[in-house]
């Protein structure tokens, strides 16, 4: 398995519910040992109220909350950019009905939302992500949208190198500044990325956070609440992990190297 497959076993042991549940396997372990059985039972219930907790719309809308940096971008206002960069979030790699790869539901919501703001400012559209992403968000964007991308990245694996090598392409287009269209709770994280590649950003977070339960609903957990808190512990996770690997950077003056010219580009 190379780097990027361990990262993404990784992520699935420690996020909910995975992570909770190995608690409550640990209890159990502990709790059929030698050991006192107070700490079994104390691990089995420390796993279960987390994964209650986190289930629960109040908090995992509570989470979502911290991780959303930047407010809805003003369509209306002046925009001083000179194209729009659109990250991919997944794809669904044989989709029955399209009879192709299809974007996922997240990179859904980032490319609706970019080809209207690409249409509103009139500005020209890069794609990023990798092979089967990018191809599904230019297929979508073109067919189902109306929007053509011209410059398509696809080769990134995660937010890092959708920077990186999206950077290569913008600086040979004489791009330095672009409206950046992601998930409200990636946009952190990926304003840092393409703003140490070199790209000035201009905000305009998709899939913000609205209120989803009210009243009693707030307190029940349920599957979707459960997804939004896994989703707001990653980006948690993610900008820790960013935070470490730039300061370790810039102790040790070793900053990776950009693709090389021509890597994962086309242009339309």
């Amino acid at each position: 398995m190379d780097f990027f497959t361990w990262k993404q076993l990784l992520k699935n042991l420690v996020l909910p519910p995975t992570g909770p549940l190995l608690l409550v396997l640990a209890g159990l372990v502990l709790g059929v040992g030698r050991r006192p059985r107070l700490y079994g039972f104390a691990l089995c219930f420390a796993g279960a109220a987390l994964l209650w907790l986190l289930a629960t719309p109040v908090v995992a809308d509570a989470l979502l909350r911290v991780v959303e940096r930047y407010p809805a971008l003003d369509l209306h206002q002046p925009v001083d950019a000179q194209a729009v960069v659109i990250l991919a979030g997944g794809v669904r790699r044989n989709a029955p009905e399209y009879g192709t790869p299809a974007p996922g539901a997240t990179t859904l919501e980032r490319l609706v939302y970019g080809a209207r703001v690409a249409r509103t400012l009139g500005l020209p559209v890069l794609v990023s992500g990798s092979r089967l992403e990018a191809a599904s968000m230019q297929d979508f964007l073109r067919t189902d949208l109306g929007v053509t991308a011209r410059w398509v990245e696809n080769r990134s694996r995660d937010t890092h190198e959708n920077a990186q090598f999206s950077a290569v392409i913008l600086a040979r287009a004489g791009v330095h500044r672009v409206v950046l269209v992601t998930s409200s709770a990636h946009m952190a994280r990926s304003v840092v990325e393409f703003n140490i590649a070199g790209i000035e950003t201009v905000p305009a977070p998709a899939a913000m956070w609205t209120r989803r339960d009210d009243g009693i609903l707030d307190f029940i957990p349920n599957a979707d609440a459960l997804v939004r808190s896994q989703r707001a512990c990653y980006e948690l996770g993610g900008r820790a992990v960013q935070l470490l690997r730039i300061r370790f950077q810039s102790i040790t003056g070793l900053f990776e190297p950009r693709p090389p010219a021509g890597a994962g580009i086309s242009a339309t």
